[in-house]
């Protein structure tokens, strides 16, 4: 999460996005590939290897991010008991999955952004016309092709990574980049996505986890402490708590019915 990584992104962002632009045909001849023009099909999205390797992905990420989901409701429910994780990390954690994976992707630009997925458009049997990345005029209603929301679940195990221990993090960034294109590989291979649809997914969620890094941990005027978490959030959960505790004392003192 440094800043190296950070120029290797944007570099990528522009290569990938003037490249694309100018010959969006590039994403058609990529889907190609994997596509059987004699059975009319995507062959690999009908095995059953391929479709578990494909929810086993998103299993993996989610179960990554479960700790710090747990963290969470736990301190809504307890917040008079110290935090089971690091603050910083649980935060930092289920908010670029959010972002990323959830608010960015499928409630953002997939319902939006009309371009339609490979399996819809003509040049592979569907009825829509083929749209480039940057334009949002296809003829797709909603869960729409771009951006790729498994692509940017799995580019997002870049935050796990990114806390690792510094001895480590180098591995680990490289096997993030290889679930993430792996995972983006089968989407492309189902039909489900374009190249531009994955690759923009990743480098979405590659800057959405700098970006939050850098506010957390970094970035002196924003960096937190792990303190500074738990007190917040037990200020948050405190009112509804303390109402649960006089609720319950209300229940418990109330006079038994009498007995008939």
């Amino acid at each position: 999460m440094n800043r190296t990584g950070l120029f290797i992104a944007l570099a990528l962002a522009l290569i990938v996005g003037i490249l694309f632009g100018i010959y969006p045909e590039l994403d058609l001849k990529l889907a190609a590939l994997f596509y059987d023009v004699a059975r009319k099909t995507f062959p690999l999205k009908l095995d059953a290897v391929a479709s578990f390797a494909r929810d086993a992905a998103m299993w993996i990420a989610w179960a990554l991010v479960l700790p710090a989901i747990v963290t969470i409701v736990w301190k809504f429910i307890r917040p008079d008991r110290p935090m089971l994780m690091s603050g910083r990390a649980a935060v930092f954690l289920l908010t670029t999955m959010l972002l990323s994976a959830g608010v960015l992707t499928n409630f953002t630009f997939k319902n939006y952004w009309g371009r339609p997925r490979p399996v819809f458009v003509t040049q592979f049997g569907g009825d829509l016309q083929f749209m480039p990345w940057w334009d949002p005029r296809g003829g797709c209603p909603r869960n729409c092709s771009f951006f790729s929301g498994e692509g940017a679940t799995a580019f997002w195990t870049y935050a796990p990574a990114a806390l690792t221990p510094p001895a480590w993090r180098p591995l680990a960034f490289a096997g993030a980049t290889v679930f993430g294109i792996v995972t983006s590989g089968l989407r492309m291979a189902f039909g489900g996505h374009f190249f531009t649809d994955v690759a923009i997914a990743g480098l979405v969620s590659f800057f959405t986890v700098w970006l939050f890094y850098a506010l957390i941990y970094r970035w002196a005027a924003t960096r937190l402490t792990d303190a500074q978490v738990d007190a917040t959030l037990t200020r948050l959960a405190m009112p509804g708590y303390q109402w649960m505790q006089r609720w319950r004392r209300g229940r418990q003192a109330e006079p038994s019915p009498p007995e008939v």
